[in-house]
């Protein structure tokens, strides 16, 4: 009696070397390895389904604590005392509210403080009035420099957790802010904020045979950017990351060393602990002196490599705060960034043709 080997899942992509004359026992290896590969694809898309089930019949208000905090920031504070507040709070974006209209008027994000220095490069002359600058002036500071302002949606909390979704895929936001109105007086309350993170969470505490059932490895599976990455040494200015996050509209760029082994990761968040203090100059500081001012409960960086499968990705973004992940190969060698878009992108769209 022979023994037949499994498949593994890095080989369900490699073409077949029998030729036309198979043996038989050649031939029963192949028939093997097809139903392993139909296994492997009809519990991935089981698990895609069971997740998309789940997501349609909760609401985004479940996602929310029990119990929680939130800070809303007036479109007349100033920007200084704007940034102030994000870091002395620990968190990296806020709604903003029009107190003359009594609206919600969009979110102030690390974006927002990207374009005031690039805004504030382009026009040193008016770097003398950046402590009168308010956050009402935002919309300005995108006309001057000549960027797209960003689409802010909203949602009711009360709606499906899969519109939420959906929404936040179709305007490429990673946060969508979820918007009440009152019975009585008809304003709008900014209930909270719904980030990428926590819906993932969610999905991996709730749904967890759902999860288990994506057992398929990154390699075989298209998810994530992995041609064309933007990357900087220690060495780079952090005006010249700065210039890469902008010109690439992106959150992070890797840092690697001369052989492309992955060092750190250098974050648009990162932007908000160095000028938190007004001290423009610092800038100018390369990358490697830049994150020591990173604050010391920093969580860190995230590897995975393309052997890792959704499953155990899942599994970090449960017990650790992660906003990407760096793929790497056993040389810790960049290959390229999965995201959490990509990973909702994956779960909403994959085989899913009706959309």
């Amino acid at each position: 009696m022979s023994t037949i080997t499994p498949a593994t899942p890095s080989s369900f992509l490699r073409p077949s070397n029998a030729s036309s004359g198979t043996s038989p026992a050649d031939a029963a290896g192949e028939s093997v390895k097809r139903v392993e590969m139909s296994a492997v694809d009809q519990q991935q898309i089981a698990g895609l389904s069971a997740i998309r089930d789940f997501l349609r019949l909760r609401t985004s208000y479940d996602v929310l604590p029990v119990s929680f905090r939130m800070i809303v920031l007036d479109t007349t504070l100033l920007v200084k005392q704007s940034l102030a507040i994000l870091v002395q709070n620990g968190i990296v974006s806020a709604p903003l509210w029009d107190s003359k209209q009594s609206k919600f008027a969009g979110l102030l994000t690390s974006t927002d403080f990207i374009n005031v220095i690039q805004y504030y490069f382009q026009f040193p002359d008016d770097l003398k009035e950046i402590d009168k600058f308010r956050l009402n002036s935002l919309r300005e500071v995108e006309r001057r420099i000549g960027v797209a302002p960003l689409e802010t949606s909203s949602i009711h909390p009360m709606k499906p957790l899969y519109d939420a979704c959906r929404q936040m895929l179709r305007s490429r936001a990673r946060r969508i802010p979820l918007i009440d109105v009152d019975d009585e007086t008809g304003q709008e309350m900014v209930v909270n904020v719904l980030t990428q993170y926590r819906i993932l969470r969610f999905v991996a505490i709730n749904v967890g045979r759902g999860v288990q059932l994506l057992r398929k490895p990154l390699r075989d599976l298209r998810v994530g950017c992995y041609e064309g990455l933007a990357t900087a040494t220690m060495e780079t200015p952090v005006l010249d990351v700065i210039h890469l996050l902008v010109k690439r509209d992106i959150a992070s760029v890797p840092i690697v060393n001369a052989d492309g082994v992955v060092l750190n990761c250098y974050e648009a968040v990162d932007i908000l602990t160095l000028i938190k203090g007004g001290i423009w100059d610092e800038l100018q500081l390369s990358v490697g002196d830049a994150l020591l001012k990173r604050p010391d409960d920093f969580a860190g960086i995230h590897t995975c490599t393309l052997n890792d499968r959704l499953d155990t990705i899942f599994d970090t973004i449960k017990n650790a705060r992660v906003h990407r992940f760096v793929v790497v190969d056993e040389r810790k060698r960049l290959i390229g960034i999965l995201t959490l878009s990509d990973i909702l992108r994956h779960i909403l769209l994959e085989g899913n043709g009706a959309e």
